[in-house]
């Protein structure tokens, strides 16, 4: 039998390039098919994981030439998974090759051969990065009110760059799926299948698991995913818009009645879509859900681990960190490790501050943080979320707290400035620590570089998601303009001490779809799409 199979591509009716799933009968059943995937995941020295969603249970077999590496599949929801485990390798892997069950699935024909490159001992040249990623049609029509896909024009371009110009790693800073505004495609899914609550949004599992195969099964991007190791974390729009911004949001979020099954299929499929791969094989061998789950524990095991990581964050760590030679890769979850109580809001609650501080205190040439929201904002914008939180938390009286919580939520109010307390800690903690710290950010849909003495940063944003004309004309008046004349005044009224730094914006900034690369040890550059390719839109050293 052929190690590749027939093209599975077709175009629909607006142009968009599908992947048809083909089961062949074959003597004794039916042929297994990839849903999604290969998706090459964890990626050190000497060891890769592959993530896929398959059709039904299956062994998942990647073919290399130094041999074969096997896992069986897990099941939740009807669906089926397996990552599999490449260790021991001692160098890269020019091609690699899935098969499920003894019948071959990858590659597709045409396609550009799939391959592993290893991160180099003394760590990754270059970083790919950027959030915001909505998930439609590449038609003329679509492209003029989105904007072009950069994410796939990149995988364009690297089908035919040089090795030079591949990134070692590529970080999604949130926001990989929208679950609260879907696409039209997806709307049609969940019309065929319900027509309860909620109306224009996902509901469960079984159509979060349609609207990641949406997002991440298109020709260029499905391949782009099997070839570059990539490393995720969630921001709101991944469960749902200003996802945990106070707590009278949660109060009032938890007041729906289908919210809480919502939610919870959020958090499940996140932790089988993204979070898995970002796990090393030693930590995912210790994993205990994972280990649960391959024991054949079902459904019931997940989403009772998804309800409890929303009640009690402390009882899971989404933040994950990686040595990457003597580069310390650090992400931060910023949205389910909230601590809320007015008068104690915290980013993250004490035992994830806790661990934040261990791995910024390790040894490092330097620190690149991914922290889906910005650290460093416009400083007028800083200082207007500073005076809101306090006037949230009832420094002018309960009147005003409650309007002040409203202006909050219309306004997007949340990011590390809306946490006052957990951002002075920060800044004093990464100003001292002594080393160049690279922020790595998306969520406010521009991007731009800000810098602070030894901190810089960088936000890309975002990679398919544009703002109208008229938000980034409203975006420039508040942000770069009255936010700047006013916020320091409203500080000083609510008696808001100035922040442990001082930093400004020193590029951008610009609206356009956008992916960035961080080139070690000290060079950003912001790409938008030119057709099938990318071209460099601006670019700084971080010195």
């Amino acid at each position: 039998m052929s190690d590749s199979l027939p093209n599975r591509c077709f175009r629909t009716a607006s142009g968009r390039l599908e992947t048809i799933l083909v089961e062949t009968v074959i003597p004794g059943g039916w042929m297994p098919a990839l849903v999604i995937g290969p998706m090459l995941r964890y990626v050190d020295v000497t060891s890769a994981s592959i993530w896929v969603e398959t059709d039904r249970p299956a062994t998942v077999t990647v073919h290399t030439p130094d041999g074969d590496h096997s896992s069986t599949t897990f099941t939740v929801h009807g669906h089926h998974y397996a990552v599999v485990d490449l260790v021991g390798l001692t160098g890269d892997v020019p091609g690699y090759r899935v098969s499920l069950d003894d019948t071959p699935v990858w590659p597709l024909d045409g396609a550009p051969p799939s391959r592993i490159r290893l991160i180099p001992e003394d760590g990754p040249r270059r970083l790919a990065f950027g959030s915001c990623r909505t998930s439609v049609p590449n038609d003329p029509q679509t492209v003029r009110t989105h904007g072009p896909d950069v994410l796939r024009a990149y995988a364009r371009h690297l089908e035919t760059a040089a090795d030079g110009d591949w990134p070692d790693l590529l970080l999604l800073l949130g926001d990989q799926v929208y679950a609260d505004n879907p696409s039209q495609e997806m709307l049609d899914f969940v019309r065929a299948r319900r027509t309860g609550e909620p109306q224009g949004e996902i509901a469960d599992f079984e159509e979060y698991a349609e609207l990641y195969r949406q997002a991440w099964t298109e020709p260029p991007i499905r391949w782009l995913l099997s070839t570059v190791p990539s490393a995720m974390i969630f921001d709101d729009h991944d469960v749902r818009d200003d996802w945990n911004t106070s707590q009278p949001w949660r109060e009032a979020m938890d007041r729906v009645p289908w919210w809480r099954h919502r939610l919870i299929s959020g958090l499940g499929a996140y932790w089988v879509y993204q979070h898995l791969g970002n796990l090393s094989p030693d930590e995912r061998a210790k994993d205990p859900l994972l280990l649960d789950l391959m024991r054949g524990a079902g459904s019931e095991r997940l989403d009772a681990f998804a309800d409890l990581a929303d009640t009690d964050p402390a009882s899971n760590r989404w933040s994950y960190a990686r040595d990457l030679g003597r580069t310390r890769l650090i992400m931060i979850d910023t949205r389910c490790a909230r601590q809320l109580a007015p008068g104690e809001r915290r980013m993250l609650d004490p035992g994830e501050w806790a661990w934040l501080e261990e791995q910024v205190a390790r040894p490092a040439d330097r620190l690149v943080l991914g922290s889906s929201i910005p650290f460093l904002l416009p400083e007028g914008v800083h200082l207007v979320q500073n005076w809101n939180e306090a006037l949230c938390d009832g420094a002018w009286g309960r009147p005003v707290a409650r309007l002040s919580e409203s202006f909050r939520q219309a306004f997007d109010l949340e990011h590390w400035a809306a946490f006052r307390h957990s951002f002075d800690a920060l800044a004093t903690l990464l100003a001292g620590r002594g080393v160049p710290v690279v922020i790595l950010s998306g969520d406010v849909h521009f991007s731009y570089l800000a810098r602070s003495r030894n901190i810089f940063q960088v936000v890309c944003s975002p990679i398919r998601n544009p703002l109208s004309r008229v938000l980034r004309l409203a975006n420039v008046l508040t942000q770069f303009g009255v936010a700047t004349l006013v916020g320091a005044v409203l500080a000083r009224l609510a008696r808001i001490p100035r922040p442990p730094i001082r930093w400004r914006v020193t590029k951008g900034p610009w609206f356009q779809n956008a992916l960035a690369t961080l080139t070690l040890p000290d060079q950003v550059t912001w790409h938008e799409a030119d057709g099938d390719t990318v071209r460099p839109i601006d670019g700084a050293r971080l010195r």
